[in-house]
């Protein structure tokens, strides 16, 4: 009787094809979802940054990538950044392995998401076997030998390599590299989320975006009324949303002030905590949401934000021992380039009409996203977070002030 039980289980996950990620993967998912908070943090107090995207879940592989190469401290204080040290190396590597597979897997999850990753060595460092056989197993990681002594063509070549990487998508990665004497991880990323229920294309206007209260870019903004989650947080003046993405796997959650003002307030109030009391305080109710139909491309060099999240050996000249990757110690991580372009756009599944007309879209509560907001991409399977960043000065042309 317990055999044909158990023989059934393993059938219906067969058909259902819905499997459980494993216990590793699992804590790994939920240790890249408290990094991804510090990580914004510490990319926030930036004042020269306007907008932010960064997918913690990629964030994560590129710390997989390096403890891979590295020995000693230099490996052990990747699992210290991810609060991980409970999880072996062989662990952390399939694990994060298998969380990435899952969360970007576009078939299952009907979502555009194109993440290439490629390690720069200078022109001088041979790579080890072992270790390009790993990561390439791992973390699906290209590599490649860079001549810095002609830094112009050097950085030609990344951005290239990125644009081809993302169909045209994102067309650089950065104009100049300070630092030419280490190792480089690259990733290069375009996201695409398709709504659970699509906007409707023709319903597309130019609208005001005020980036702050004395400066307005026109942007194509898009409209729909849906049934939503939604909280109104009349404590801390802002309202939250939270938008399923096509097969429900993910949603997107906006977190947005009632009036144009600095993000530093409501950054303040942003904590792993706190996101989750707004989720439990949401109601499904009528929403009309109007959202900028823009693309956003952003590129950050997280190797300063790493090491003040404790990854200080990898990125130290003096210190680094990434012998794994060349065989010696003759290499340290000079530079992280995470660069995605993000489109938000009208397409996604067809809407439910049969509530058009009734009660239910009556007295819709207003979602109007003309001023700088937060968001997160947060996956329900592994309760990991893909996404997570600010919009503060979409693309788009001055607007001419008002008398």
């Amino acid at each position: 009787m317990l055999v044909s039980s158990v023989v059934l289980l393993c059938l219906l996950a067969t058909v259902s094809g819905d499997k459980a990620l494993s216990s590793h993967a699992s804590i790994l998912a939920d240790n890249s979802a408290n990094f991804a908070f510090n990580l914004y943090h510490n990319l926030a107090k930036e004042k020269d940054i306007e907008n932010i995207v960064i997918s913690p879940v990629v964030v994560a592989s590129s710390l997989g990538l390096v403890a891979l190469g590295g020995k000693s401290n230099t490996a052990s204080q990747v699992k210290t950044v991810l609060s991980a040290t409970t999880v072996k190396d062989e662990q952390l590597h399939s694990g994060l392995s298998e969380l990435l597979t899952e969360v970007s897997n576009s078939t299952a999850r009907n979502v555009t998401w194109k993440i290439s990753n490629r390690l720069y060595g200078p022109s001088s460092v041979s790579f080890v076997d072992n270790f390009l056989k790993s990561s390439k197993k791992h973390y699906n990681c290209e590599h490649s030998k860079i001549n810095f002594r002609d830094k112009r063509s050097a950085v030609k070549a990344i951005n290239d390599w990125a644009s081809k990487s993302t169909d045209g998508k994102l067309p650089e990665v950065t104009k100049d590299v300070e630092k030419t004497d280490g190792a480089m991880i690259i990733n290069a990323m375009f996201y695409k989320p398709h709504w659970d229920e699509q906007f409707h294309h023709k319903m597309v206007d130019n609208r005001g975006f005020l980036v702050h209260r004395s400066y307005t870019v026109s942007v194509p903004m898009m409209h729909r009324t849906g049934i939503y989650g939604f909280f109104d947080d009349t404590t801390n003046n802002l309202l939250v949303l939270d938008m399923a993405l096509a097969h429900k796997m993910s949603s997107v959650v906006f977190i947005m002030p009632y009036h144009v003002e600095s993000l530093e307030r409501v950054e303040k109030l942003l904590t792993r905590q706190q996101l989750n009391t707004w989720i439990s305080k949401m109601e499904q109710r009528a929403v009309a949401v109007s959202l900028p139909k823009v693309s956003v491309e952003v590129s950050h060099n997280l190797q300063k934000h790493l090491a003040e999240l404790g990854l200080t050996e990898a990125v130290d000249k003096a210190k680094a021992d990434l012998s794994n990757i060349s065989g010696k110690k003759d290499l340290y991580l000079s530079n992280v380039f995470h660069a995605s372009a993000m489109e938000w756009d009208t397409e996604g599944n067809p809407p439910d009409t049969s509530i058009f007309g009734t009660d239910k879209l009556k007295n819709p509560k207003l979602f109007y996203a003309d001023h700088p907001f937060i968001f997160l991409v947060k996956d329900k399977k592994t309760n990991s977070i893909l996404f997570m960043g600010r919009l503060v000065r979409p693309k788009g042309d001055k607007m001419r002030d008002e008398l």
